[in-house]
């Protein structure tokens, strides 16, 4: 059974390709937004720990998924029991342009205008992925890619999954 894990910059279509890769192949599929980040005003990020807990239940719940998101480090707590890595890697420009196309995300956002009142900010952050230093960076996707010995592959645009 597969357990793959999509990792990538903002906008680079990890969520899209991951749902394709789901519903192909009869994947379990978990958005690592969905365990990333705490109920909070402002929104904080979780303890690590309750987060690695979360992923742990959902492996030990489905024997095959994918999971996808920019985190690094819950990406890597992730890779311990997958049989692929992938690493969306189409550039900025198409990052910023997915953000810029990006249909409303009712599991993010309580309403489309509040998602266009986050898009400047977005797209800031998404043009910031190689000179950040951070868990969402360029630099750490680049590291768990290249350190991970199972089967990975480095796409710089989606492969068409019909």
């Amino acid at each position: 059974m597969q357990r793959i894990v999509i990792i990538g910059n903002s906008g680079s279509g990890k969520s899209t390709h991951a749902k394709a890769l789901a519903a192909r192949h009869g994947l379990a599929h978990l958005d690592l937004d969905s365990i990333a980040w705490a109920s909070s005003t402002p929104p904080a990020r979780r303890a690590l720990a309750e987060s690695a807990v979360a992923i742990a239940d959902f492996q030990a719940q489905h024997p095959g998924w994918v999971m996808e998101g920019c985190y690094a480090d819950l990406a890597a707590l992730a890779l311990a029991r997958a049989t692929r890595l992938v690493f969306l890697n189409p550039g900025i420009e198409a990052c910023v342009a997915n953000c810029r196309a990006r249909p409303w995300e009712p599991h993010k956002y309580s309403s489309p205008a509040a998602q266009d009142r986050n898009l400047a900010m977005l797209i800031a952050w998404v043009r910031g992925y190689a000179t950040r230093d951070d868990e969402f960076s360029l630099r750490r996707h680049r590291e768990l890619f290249d350190g991970f010995s199972g089967d990975k592959d480095e796409l710089v645009r989606l492969p068409p999954l019909a």
